[in-house]
């Protein structure tokens, strides 16, 4: 877990992000599926070539299935099932996909015995295994994240697989209900006096007894949507240049200011990850902190993964403004 998440002019836009990731090729051969061809070029600069839109998928990352189930693909191969179902009940499995083993070292036996049309792959795998799996069928890596535009990669990401699935269709829509869901809660929000209202993510683990602390910059997913629905990011430590997430401890959110609202997710099938309601309860440091005194400190829904796709980010949206506003 350390690791390691429009209106005309808006379905225009998506238009012309997928018309910029690949393009489908016009007939060329004898044997009918020609008119059905795929290239395109993904996020490692490879030129992946498929005879017809892929239907039986394997995805190595929870972000890609996600995308996947959004776009109305069932995955043949999930890595890490049990994280998934744990981590992401906001876009859950709707069928029984095989585990292919975990998001960092995925079964090459196991994804070869079920004959993918392609293989969906983050920048986050090592590039020995991405090798390895291009031997097997063909592999479109997406970029796992950028800080420097985290909503853009993320909907740049579904725009890819749609492509490479032939959901393009489907891919407008949920951009357009994403657009719909940060308007929505901007609104709210807006209604009920918080807009401005500064908000300080995280998420936090136990280990040997010690907590640390992951803050959500800017430029991470959550952040950037938290600030498209009109909350200010209370952290000003940096990120990193994929995911935006920073490092602290406990001594570290003494740094947050008086007015500020405590938010996290944690889920209950993973008890190391919710120090904020349980290991914390009686230190002296946490308790002290104004936040934790006026009661702002507001656990969300469990089952939205943070690092997801549009429709976590609505399930994300619809709960944080729900916690500010009640």
């Amino acid at each position: 877990m350390r690791r390691l998440l429009l209106s005309a002019a808006a379905a225009t836009a998506a238009a012309l992000t997928l018309a910029a990731c690949g393009t489908t090729e016009p007939a060329a051969t004898d044997s009918g599926k020609g008119s059905d061809r795929i290239t395109l070029t993904d996020a490692s600069g490879t030129e992946v070539r498929l005879d017809a839109p892929a239907t039986k998928v394997v995805a190595t990352e929870w972000n890609v299935v996600e995308s996947l189930l959004t776009l109305g693909v069932d995955p043949t191969g999930v890595a890490d099932v049990k994280g998934y179902k744990t981590w992401n009940t906001a876009v859950p499995l709707e069928n029984a996909p095989r585990d292919i083993g975990t998001r960092g070292e995925p079964s090459m036996d196991t994804i070869a015995s079920l004959a993918p049309d392609l293989i969906v792959a983050t920048t986050d795998l090592p590039a020995s295994a991405v090798k390895q799996l291009r031997k097997v069928a063909p592999v479109l890596e997406v970029r796992s994240a950028d800080a420097a535009d985290p909503v853009g990669q993320m909907l740049e990401n579904l725009d890819l697989i749609a492509e490479a699935t032939g959901t393009r269709q489907q891919a407008q829509k949920a951009r357009q209900q994403f657009e719909d869901k940060v308007a929505e809660g901007r609104k709210a929000l807006a209604d009920a006096g918080l807009a401005g209202t500064e908000i300080a993510f995280a998420d936090g683990y136990v280990t040997s007894n010690q907590v640390s602390v992951r803050p959500y910059t800017s430029g991470s997913l959550i952040g950037a949507v938290n600030e498209k629905i009109g909350l200010e990011n209370a952290w000003t430590l940096k990120g990193d240049k994929s995911y935006g997430l920073a490092a602290t401890d406990v001594e570290g959110l003494t740094a947050l200011g008086d007015d500020v609202r405590f938010a996290y997710i944690g889920s209950d099938g993973d008890k190391s990850s919710t120090p904020f309601d349980g290991a914390l309860a009686d230190n002296a440091v946490w308790t002290s902190l104004p936040f934790v005194k006026a009661g702002e400190v507001h656990r969300l829904d469990d089952g939205i993964w943070m690092f997801g796709g549009p429709r976590s980010m609505e399930a994300y949206v619809d709960s944080v403004v729900e916690a500010l506003t009640k």
